[in-house]
């Protein structure tokens, strides 16, 4: 194996993609600029048989989500053993998908729920930064009571009772990042 470029944003990994076309890209999820995930997209989009391995230091299930819906083979923890990051990077240069048992899981537990809209993610954005009921209606000209609604609907779909328990859900399962 033989490392042909490093890039050091997202806009960079689609330029060196472009300009090596490796037979394997191991792509970070958080990177200066545009994603990972929109890297992958773009690189995806032009050489649809890409072959891309998602690294992530967090095992959230809407990164993992995101990531296989974009069409990554596979993805590793960052503290995976070198040993697993090998056996990974020869499966996916079969043409085969590793996704670990745990990653698996996540995405089993992703499946049983039910997603957010996205009106329901841009009111739990604003409630992740503490914005008040008031503020959230005013800043999508939405009524109060609106809100309230989409918080109530929010609230089954991520099983908790208040704000508070859906901002830490929102955050542990990767639905909302912190910026």
């Amino acid at each position: 194996m033989e490392v042909v470029a490093q890039a050091e944003s997202g806009e960079q990994a689609v330029e060196l993609y472009r300009q090596w076309q490796p037979e394997i890209l191991l792509m970070d999820l958080r990177l200066p600029g545009i994603s990972g995930t929109e890297a992958m997209s773009q690189i995806r989009g032009e050489f649809p048989e890409s072959r891309v391995i998602i690294v992530s230091a967090y095992d959230w299930e809407e990164d993992i989500h995101r990531a296989m819906r974009g069409g990554a083979r596979a993805f590793l923890l960052k503290d995976s053993t070198t040993e697993d990051i090998a056996a990974t990077i020869r499966a996916v240069s079969r043409g085969d998908t590793a996704w670990p048992e745990l990653v698996a899981r996540r995405l089993m537990e992703r499946s049983r729920r039910e997603p957010l809209t996205k009106r329901e993610l841009e009111v739990l954005q604003k409630v992740i930064k503490g914005w008040t009921n008031k503020e959230i209606a005013a800043a999508l000209c939405i009524a109060e009571n609106t809100v309230r609604t989409h918080l109530k609907a929010m609230f089954s779909k991520l099983r908790v009772h208040d704000r508070t328990e859906a901002a830490v859900c929102a955050i542990r399962y990767g639905i909302v990042h912190l910026d």
